[in-house]
């Protein structure tokens, strides 16, 4: 199903608008490898929805008046991906929660009495794929996050929200990794801290999730001498047609469990069209040939 609806729709920079289906689009630079397009076809042949899906590529240098002309031209929504997440939610008129917990939107939709409205999916779909998919429990889990960037960000709200024991966010630079946990803490009872690497000597976890993209280049945070629980789980937020690299440390390990985030991808998606078309999608067959396809 899925190979069909690719050959169909996917390798268009055209405006979604240009069709006379209600129009969808994911805004990003580069573009040209994107599933968003693939995955949201299988959504609407799902539910029966007439709709087109379109990946665009928008130059750096005019973003914000691509976007203002797409919902302008009748677009309905937009997802946003790399690197225009932050610049998506400084032009939002109103946004969520999690989307200003993150400082970065990667769902837009136009207001009815004009403006837009940000959103972010990116936590809630690694949450629903941990737990929905995986059949993982977090609460009470003492979590290690690695990397303290924007994916980073964009996903702690929705992780803190089902209370873990601990999270540790480690970075190689230890300020920026103490920064963020500051940041995230807020109100919550939960202990959020940060550190450099080297601190996490000798530490125990019940999940670790890699937040970083230096598996994408074979390469992997350096992790010193830490403990894996009899039951961790190992969650890479990174996905390939292989074993990404932390994969396959973790296995190495004897972690209980390990996965990439490839379903992740494909809940945040859900995330939004149920948030567009108040319908929410079947994502286990969409993750199962999605998986096929990419290992052929």
């Amino acid at each position: 199903m899925l190979a069909q609806l690719t050959s169909e729709i996917t390798g268009s920079n055209e405006d979604a608008v240009s069709d006379s289906r209600p129009g969808y689009a994911v805004f990003g630079n580069p573009i040209k490898h994107s599933k968003s397009p693939t995955i949201h076809a299988a959504f609407a042949e799902q539910t029966n929805d007439k709709l087109i899906y379109r990946a665009v590529r928008v130059e750096l240098d005019n973003f914000e008046s691509r976007v203002r002309s797409f919902f302008a031209a009748g677009g309905l929504g937009l997802n946003i991906t790399l690197p225009f997440k932050a610049r998506a939610i400084a032009m939002a008129d109103e946004c969520t929660d999690r989307a200003s917990a993150a400082g970065a939107a990667n769902w837009l939709m136009p207001l009815e009495q004009g403006g837009i409205r940000a959103d972010n999916t990116d936590g809630v779909g690694m949450v629903r794929d941990m737990v929905a998919n995986q059949g993982w429990t977090l609460a009470g889990r003492r979590t290690l996050i690695m990397g303290a960037g924007g994916a980073v960000r964009g996903v702690l709200q929705p992780l803190l929200n089902e209370g873990p024991g601990s999270v540790v966010i480690a970075n190689r630079t230890t300020e920026r990794a103490e920064r963020l946990a500051q940041d995230c803490r807020g109100d919550s009872n939960i202990d959020v801290s940060g550190c450099g690497y080297e601190a996490l000597e000798g530490q125990t976890f019940d999940l670790i999730i890699n937040g970083t993209s230096a598996g994408l280049s074979g390469e992997l945070p350096p992790l010193p001498s830490i403990e894996l629980s009899h039951r961790c789980c190992c969650y890479d937020m990174v996905y390939a047609a292989e074993p990404t690299v932390f994969m396959r440390w973790s296995a190495a390990q004897a972690a209980w469990a390990v996965t990439d985030g490839l379903g992740m991808l494909v809940e945040q998606a859900a995330e939004s069209f149920y948030l567009w078309r108040g319908k929410r999608p079947d994502t286990a067959a969409v993750i199962h040939d999605l998986r096929h396809l990419l290992s052929h």
